[in-house]
C-alpha cells in the first residue's frame, strides 16, 4: 500500500511538472515574440488579453482545432506519430532535473540525458523522411548531420564536468558548486557549450533543419495544424531545458530559488538574442565548427582537467 501511495505521488509529480514545462513554453513563445519585436523596433503581440499575455493560448486553440491534412503519399503513421513521439522526448528529459520531493531522483542523469537527446535525431529524421517531399527530406537529413556532429562535442565537453565531480548524479554539480561557479573554472568551454546547444536545438545562427530561405521550412514542410504545433512545442521545451541545464552546469547547480529562475530566464533570452541577431551560418562551416573547433578544444580542456585531477588528488 506504501509503495502504491509514493508511486501515485510520483505520477502526480510529473503531472503537475508537465503541466509547469508546458506552460512555461506557451510563455517563452511570448517571450521570444515580444524581444524580437523590439529587436525590429516594432511591438510584438499585444492585443490578446492584457499586453498580449494570452496570444500563446489562443495560438495553440487555433493551432490544434484547425483541419489536419496529411499528404496522399506520405508514410501515414510514421508521418503522424513522429512529432508526438518528438514531444514526448522532450518532456521525458525534464524527469532527470534533480528535484528535492517525490520525484524519480537517479544517479546516472547525465547518461539518460544523452540516451533522449539522441533518440531526438530519429524523430526529426522520421518526420522528414515520411511525408515524402523532397524539402522535408533534405532538411530531415541536414537536421540529422548536424545534431549528431554536435551531439559528440556536448558530450566531449560534458566529460570535462564530469571529470571534476567524478559521478554522473546531477546533484553533485549543486555541491560542487557552493564556493565558486563552474563557468569561472571552464569559461571557454562553457562557451562552448552554450554554441553547441543552439546547433543541437536547431535555432538561429544553425536553424539549417527549418532554413526558411533556401529549403521552404525544411523537415516540417508538410505538417500543419496539431502536428506542427507539437514539433514547435517539443522545440521550445528542448530551448527551456538547455537553459535550465546550462544553469546547472556552470552557474552554480539546481536549487530552489528565485535567483536559478532569473539565470534560466537569463540563458532563454541569450537563446532568443541571438535569434534577433545573427544572421544564419554556411553550412559548411557549421561542420568544420563542430569537427574541426568544438571537438580539439573540448578534447584538449579535457586531458587538462584530467592532469589536474591525477595531479590533486
Amino acid at each position: 500500500m506504501i509503495i502504491f501511495k509514493d508511486f501515485l505521488m510520483i505520477l502526480f509529480g510529473l503531472i503537475i511538472l508537465i503541466i509547469g514545462v508546458l506552460i512555461g513554453v506557451a510563455f517563452l513563445t511570448l517571450l521570444e515574440r515580444k524581444v524580437l519585436g523590439y529587436v525590429q523596433i516594432r511591438k510584438g503581440p499585444n492585443k490578446v488579453g492584457f499586453v498580449g499575455i494570452l496570444q500563446p493560448f489562443s495560438d495553440a486553440i487555433k493551432l490544434f482545432t484547425k483541419e489536419q491534412i496529411y499528404p496522399s503519399f506520405s508514410n501515414y503513421l510514421s508521418y503522424y506519430f513522429s512529432p508526438i513521439m518528438g514531444f514526448l522526448l522532450s518532456l521525458m528529459i525534464w524527469m532527470m532535473i534533480p528535484y528535492y520531493f517525490n520525484m524519480i531522483s537517479f544517479s546516472l542523469g547525465v547518461l539518460f540525458f544523452f540516451c533522449c537527446m539522441s533518440l531526438g535525431v530519429y524523430t526529426v529524421m522520421v518526420a522528414g523522411w515520411s511525408s515524402n517531399s523532397n524539402y522535408s527530406l533534405l532538411g530531415g537529413l541536414r537536421a540529422v548531420a548536424q545534431t549528431i556532429s554536435y551531439e559528440v562535442s556536448l558530450a566531449l565537453i560534458m566529460m570535462s564536468g564530469i571529470m571534476f565531480i567524478m559521478d554522473f548524479n546531477l546533484m553533485k554539480f549543486n555541491m560542487y558548486q557552493i564556493f565558486i561557479w563552474f563557468i569561472f573554472l571552464m569559461f571557454p568551454i562553457s562557451l562552448c557549450w552554450l554554441s553547441s546547444s543552439l546547433a543541437e536545438t536547431n535555432r538561429t545562427p544553425f536553424d539549417f533543419s527549418e532554413g526558411e530561405s533556401e529549403l521552404v521550412s525544411g523537415f516540417n514542410i508538410e505538417y500543419s495544424s496539431g502536428g506542427f504545433a507539437l514539433i514547435f512545442l517539443a522545440e521550445y521545451s528542448s530551448i527551456l531545458f538547455m537553459s535550465l541545464f546550462f544553469s546547472l552546469l556552470y552557474l552554480g547547480g539546481y536549487n530552489l530559488s528565485i535567483m536559478f529562475y532569473f539565470k534560466l530566464v537569463f540563458i532563454s533570452f541569450i537563446f532568443i538574442w541571438v535569434r534577433g541577431t545573427l544572421p544564419r551560418y554556411r553550412y559548411d562551416k557549421l561542420m568544420y565548427l563542430a569537427w574541426k573547433s568544438y571537438l580539439p578544444i573540448s578534447l584538449n580542456f579535457l586531458m587538462f582537467f584530467m592532469g589536474l585531477k591525477i595531479f590533486f588528488m
